[in-house]
């Protein structure tokens, strides 16, 4: 998960055009990516996920991040906590409602036989919901170096 230096991890609106990113960052995701099976999102996060990355490798300007996460991505299973989604025509993606504690247990222990982890990306309504009855084994959090309090003050005395 991205974060501001003082804790934000989006804008007013769902902003995230303040992270920055880099190939270090990349290639350190990487080596993340390769150890899991399962990756874990939020409703909001699965759909801008979805939106972006099955077919990010193809386009012509496609970095090599973009071609392996592309890959990643279309090939691991997908878990997205959401009351609002069903699974109804969602490929390789399994869609948890309700009974957290028991349904993600019953996920850790399926990839624990396979000696693969489960990541959670972004997803910060999801990830506090897992925290709450900690679920949440290992964190990694990409501090920028930006503080969003006074960028969202500052825009907002300009629109007054």
């Amino acid at each position: 998960m991205h974060s501001s230096l003082d804790g934000f991890v989006a804008g007013t609106k769902g902003e995230m055009n303040w992270i920055t990113v880099d190939d270090e960052i990349f290639e350190f995701v990487s080596t993340i990516t390769d150890q899991a099976d399962t990756a874990l999102y939020g409703r909001v996060t699965y759909q801008m996920m979805e939106a972006y990355w099955p077919t990010a490798g193809e386009k012509p300007n496609a970095s090599k991040h973009d071609k392996e996460h592309s890959i990643w991505y279309k090939n691991v299973s997908k878990v997205v906590l959401s009351k609002t989604m069903n699974e109804t025509g969602l490929r390789n993606t399994k869609v948890i409602s309700d009974n957290l504690l028991e349904n993600i247990n019953k996920l850790k222990q399926s990839s624990d036989s396979g000696s693969k982890n489960i990541l959670i990306f972004g997803s910060p309504r999801a990830s506090h919901s897992l925290l709450k009855i900690g679920l949440i084994d290992e964190y990694w959090i990409f501090v920028n170096p930006i503080l969003l309090d006074r960028v969202f003050h500052y825009l907002n005395t300009l629109q007054t």
